[in-house]
Order: structure tokens, then C-alpha cells, then sequence
């Protein structure tokens, strides 16, 4: 057994379900959870590497998905769409520049972190969230008064780039790349933290001083580590853009940076493993609670109370979201993994990725 078996496990998986998808084995809305369980583990990788990792306290993530989701957006309309006028490049070529087209838009949002990177030089814990916040309403505020790109109605027509790559071949593209990059993620963050740069990461984390003292170039860590994540949130922002079609700057408000917050305390801090797997139950969490079945009978006991209250689903969403995080924070406050990885409760999982 050679560390390459897990590789070859998650390339049969995923070939397995882009088949199911190609061949309507599994239908749209399938398609659309398991694409967004790609986002959200994209977003909580890449938060737990500052939240997690790091031992820092941001909660405005949601501001470089935003940034990502716009840049991306721009670009791809400009290229193939017509919302601009003729499109600059021909639609044969799409498939080469869509993903430097996400790449881009992680680059500039992976920029955009120096925002939150630089002032945490001299702040921690609470005035670094605040900080944070301040830049995801900064930058939705900015967005929200651009109106070359919608303002706040939004701006669409990347569907354009999504048909263009249809018409070359009928297949099941936008989850192609969400599979890709959410492979790409886990890869480049578990290798930034087993570099030199993620001990360093590692040691701000159990002590910023004592790391300080060590020779540890704690502002440079801490830039390139934010970079990182936000980078990596900036690609996700881009594929939720295309997948949707219609990108809103209150799409990424406060909202949805909870949302990678609770994913990333529930699986536990600074474990990947702990990441993906809150992710996928977030995900499939939130997509019970649409059933208005099961709001119905999870609300019974309050409508007896209320006679005349209506939940929606929106509502449930956001009692259901702080009340799993109060769940969590009083029972089993290390999260689901705590620290560790799957590697470290079942041993025999590290046969998989390394040599035997």
C-alpha cells in the first residue's frame, strides 16, 4: 500500500460522481448539494488555517469570498459573455481560462487580506473580529456603490461562460471544477501546514512571544498565512458565482462568515479532517431544515404556545445555526475532531497516504 492509494480513491470517487451526473443518474438539486458541500469545505479549510491553525479570531471571511466571487465574475463576463459588448476571447478557449480566471480572483482576494493581515500585527482576539467585520462591510459597501458592475442589485451573465463550455462538451462542468479546486484546497492547505511556514503558523498559535523569541517572523507568517486563506476563499466565492449565475454583495455579509465560523468550530480547531467532515454535515443539515415538513414538526411545541407564528425556512435557519454553535460550545467545546485528524483515531486510515 502505497501513499498514492488515496489518491486514487478520491479520482475514482469523483469520476464516479461526475458519471452519475453526465448520465442523470443523480438529478440537478443533487448536483447543487454536492457542489455547495465542495464550497463550504473550501471555506472551512481555508478559516481554519487563521481561526484554527493560527489561534486568531476573524469573522469576516465571507468579505474575500465576496471579493473572489466579484473579480471572478468580471473577468468571466468580459471574456465570454456579452453583457460588456463582444467577448474578448472565443468560447473554444474557456476551458484553459476559466480556471485562471478563479485563480485571478483568489489573487486579488488573497491582496485584499492585507486589510485584516497588516492590523492584526498589533491586535489579537476581540479587536482583530473587529477589525475583520469591518473589512466584510467595507468591502460589501464598496461593491454595493459600483454601479459599472450592478451596485446593489447585483451583477450576472456568467451563465455565458458555463454555456460556453457546454456547447464544447455536455457534461456536468461546474461541478468538474468545484471537485477540482475543493481537491486543490485540502492539498495545498495541508501542505502549507507541514511546511516550514505552517510550524511557524503552529507556533503563533501556542505562543506568539515565545515564537518571536525563536527567531519566528511572526508578521510574515501571519501575512502569508491570511493570504492563503484568503486566497482560497476568493476561488470559492468565484465557483459559487458561476454555479448561481447572479452574485449580490449581501450574498457575503456577516450571514455567511457565521456560517464558516460554525463549520470551523464545530469540526474542531486547527484539525482538517475536522473541517471537511463539519462541512458535509452543515451543508446537509441546512438542507433538511428547507423541508417545511420537518420545520413544521420541529416548531410544534412553539406554535402551541404561538398559534399564529409561521416559521419560514430562512427563520429556522438562523435559530437552528446559533443554536448548534450553543450546543457545541457546551458539550463538546473542542468540536467534533478536537485537534486531531481521522489519522490519529484510526491509525490504520494512514496507510492510505503514506508508505507503509
Amino acid at each position: 500500500m502505497t501513499k498514492y492509494s488515496l489518491n486514487i480513491l478520491i479520482a475514482v470517487f469523483a469520476i464516479l460522481l461526475l458519471s452519475m451526473a453526465h448520465f442523470r443518474f443523480i438529478d440537478s438539486y443533487i448536483q447543487i448539494v454536492v457542489m455547495t458541500i465542495g464550497i463550504n469545505i473550501m471555506m472551512a479549510t481555508s478559516l481554519n488555517l487563521v481561526n484554527g491553525n493560527m489561534g486568531e479570531f476573524t469573522c469576516g471571511h465571507a468579505a474575500f469570498m465576496c471579493v473572489g466571487a466579484y473579480v471572478s465574475s468580471v473577468l468571466s463576463v468580459f471574456c465570454f459573455g456579452s453583457k460588456f459588448g463582444d467577448p474578448l476571447l472565443p468560447a473554444a478557449s474557456v476551458l484553459i481560462v476559466f480556471p485562471i480566471i478563479l485563480l485571478i480572483g483568489g489573487g486579488v482576494a488573497a491582496v485584499s487580506s492585507l486589510l485584516v493581515s497588516v492590523p492584526s500585527f498589533k491586535t489579537r482576539d476581540d479587536y482583530l473580529a473587529i477589525i475583520s467585520i469591518a473589512v466584510n462591510y467595507m468591502i460589501i459597501s464598496a461593491l454595493e456603490n459600483m454601479d459599472f458592475i450592478g451596485g446593489s442589485r447585483g451583477f450576472q451573465g456568467m451563465k455565458d461562460t458555463v454555456w460556453a463550455m457546454v456547447d464544447i462538451f455536455d457534461g456536468p462542468w461546474m461541478m468538474f471544477w468545484v471537485i477540482n479546486f475543493t481537491i486543490l484546497t485540502v492539498w495545498v492547505i495541508r501542505r502549507f501546514i507541514s511546511s516550514t511556514y505552517g510550524k511557524g503558523v503552529n507556533a503563533i498559535c501556542q505562543d506568539e512571544v515565545a515564537a518571536e523569541i525563536m527567531s519566528v517572523n511572526t508578521n510574515k507568517i501571519k501575512i502569508i498565512n491570511f493570504m492563503v486563506a484568503a486566497g482560497l476563499a476568493g476561488c470559492a466565492g468565484g465557483l459559487y458565482a458561476h454555479i448561481i449565475g447572479y452574485v449580490n454583495p449581501q450574498s457575503f455579509n456577516i450571514l455567511k462568515s457565521t456560517e464558516a465560523l460554525v463549520m470551523v468550530y464545530l469540526g474542531g480547531m486547527g484539525s482538517l479532517s475536522g473541517a471537511i467532515i463539519s462541512a458535509v454535515i452543515f451543508t446537509m443539515l441546512l438542507e433538511v431544515l428547507r423541508s417545511q415538513a420537518i420545520i413544521d414538526g420541529l416548531m410544534s411545541p412553539f406554535t402551541l404556545v404561538f398559534p399564529d407564528w409561521e416559521p419560514s425556512a430562512g427563520v429556522i435557519k438562523w435559530v437552528m445555526i446559533p443554536l448548534l454553535l450553543v450546543v457545541v460550545m457546551q458539550f463538546r467545546p473542542e468540536g467534533i475532531m478536537g485537534n486531531r485528524e481521522l489519522g490519529d483515531i484510526f491509525p490504520w486510515l494512514k496507510k492510505f497516504y503514506r508508505f507503509k
